[in-house]
């Protein structure tokens, strides 16, 4: 026996002396091989260091609302759209969903150019993805019979036109609410409804955090009649969106939800492209918060009213410095008569266009009149999840920026006033901000060097 033992302790030496080959010889190294990171800047955005500054009035209060008392806070670096989200930028959202429908219609006819149903290793993947490499074939006798139901039904259509119905344009998509997930002692008795779970339950089954949403993805073009009585916009409701010539004008017309599905559509195009290469995947793309929208605005100048410094609206020229209404309502003395194509004026010294005028902005951040009161000094934001339930003024959300339909006070980066997350604007667009992965930039180039 005894020499049986120490048989095997000789073979097993070998074995042990080959696996400690890669653990740097008994030292605490970390895990070795993992993927070398380098975030580039993503098209169409700039770089927003990580920052402390004064958030709130830089002027007079003029309605002396007294809703943004002046506070110190801190931010993370991040990453901003340099423009509004444009007509054919959102387009490209609309696109998507209305393909996605139509090749999940062509794939009950079609399985085999339509629908992937089995992975790399011939396992079936269950449900089948879409097959995006397939173009879809829209005359085809057979598939134009398959996609009739994502036309207009015969008795509404104009002069006998076959086009695409935009109320079937929905969008499916799922999200973590980590707000109730960090709960710990609200009830659970209207789970269905959307009402915060507490955390026990959540240990054992966190599908009770994640929350469905079927959102309608195409702009209210119909805003530009509703906004504003007795007025003719009845030519920009029928071609700002669809016309070629506003392409690069921002986009309007869309809700508050519109702009989260928007981003959580952008969070996956990209991340979908990052995991078919084998790369890490970034952080998701999302509505800015208010202060996150002030600092950008500012380009650095703490004290100024407005992004390009100074206490004025003209430079030294006489020239107006955004698209606005200015002076008792020549709207368009400074160039423009309702929106104008993005960065027509010059950046901020951040790189950001537009941040007065133009279009208001949606920021994620629900509107509450102390809530620089009661947020954190760190990184603060206020969200609160609306159900279709709440009363109106649990829907409001924060808008910033003013628009062309605004007096100056609101071209002022501190200003802020707020709309119904419900609602469509033919003034109000939004941009997208992502949360830079590291403290700032060069950091990760610098980690990554420090392996062994």
């Amino acid at each position: 026996m005894k020499n049986r033992m120490l048989k095997l302790s000789v073979l097993l030496l070998p074995l042990l002396l080959a696996s400690c080959g890669g653990s740097g010889n008994g030292e605490l190294i970390g895990v070795q091989d993992r993927p070398i990171f380098y975030q580039p800047d993503p098209y169409g955005m700039v770089f927003i260091p990580m920052g402390s500054y004064t958030m709130g009035t830089a002027d007079q209060d003029v309605p002396y609302a007294l809703v943004h008392q002046p506070r110190t806070v801190s931010l993370q670096a991040f990453y901003m759209d340099e423009t509004e989200i444009t007509n054919n930028e959102y387009r490209q959202f609309v696109y998507w969903v209305r393909d996605s429908l139509a090749r999940t219609l062509l794939g009950d006819l079609f399985p085999e150019d339509y629908l992937i149903e089995e992975d790399e290793y011939g396992n079936l993947i269950d449900p089948p993805r879409l097959n995006w490499d397939m173009e879809i074939i829209w005359d085809g006798e057979e598939e134009r019979e398959a996609l009739e139901e994502l036309y207009y039904p015969e008795h509404e259509r104009f002069y006998r036109r076959r086009a695409i119905d935009p109320r079937k344009l929905n969008f499916e998509y799922y999200w973590i609410d980590y707000m109730a997930a960090a709960q710990k002692d609200f009830s659970e008795t209207n789970n269905e409804a959307g009402s915060w779970a507490n955390r026990p339950q959540g240990l054992r089954d966190r599908s009770v955090f994640i929350r469905k949403e079927v959102i309608n993805v195409y702009p209210d073009t119909l805003s530009w009649i509703h906004d504003y009585a007795y007025s003719f916009n009845e030519p920009m409701a029928q071609s700002y969106f669809s016309h070629p010539a506003y392409d690069h004008y921002p986009v309007v017309g869309v809700s508050w939800k519109q702009a989260q599905a928007f981003c959580v559509w952008r969070t996956r195009l990209m991340n979908g492209y990052l995991e078919g290469r084998g790369e890490p995947v970034v952080n998701e793309f999302r509505l800015p918060s208010e202060a996150e929208w002030e600092w950008a605005a500012r380009g650095g100048l703490d004290a100024s009213p407005y992004p390009w410094g100074g206490p004025y609206v003209r430079n030294t020229e006489g020239c107006f410095l955004g698209n606005y209404k200015p002076l008792r309502g020549d709207y368009v003395d400074d160039g423009g008569l309702h929106t104008v194509i993005v960065g027509h004026y010059a950046p901020n010294d951040f790189g950001l266009y537009d941040m007065a005028g133009n279009v208001a902005e949606w920021t994620n951040d629900a509107f509450d009149e102390s809530s620089y009161n009661f947020t954190w000094d760190l990184n603060p934001s206020y969200e609160y999840n609306a159900k279709e339930s709440d009363p109106p003024v649990l829907k409001r959300k924060v808008v910033r920026g003013g628009s062309w339909k605004d007096v100056g006070y609101y071209m002022q980066v501190s200003s802020r006033t707020y709309e119904y997350q419900d609602t469509a604007k033919c003034y109000l667009g939004f941009r997208c901000v992502q949360t830079y992965l590291g403290r700032q930039k060069g950091d990760n180039l610098s980690a990554a060097s420090n392996v062994y």
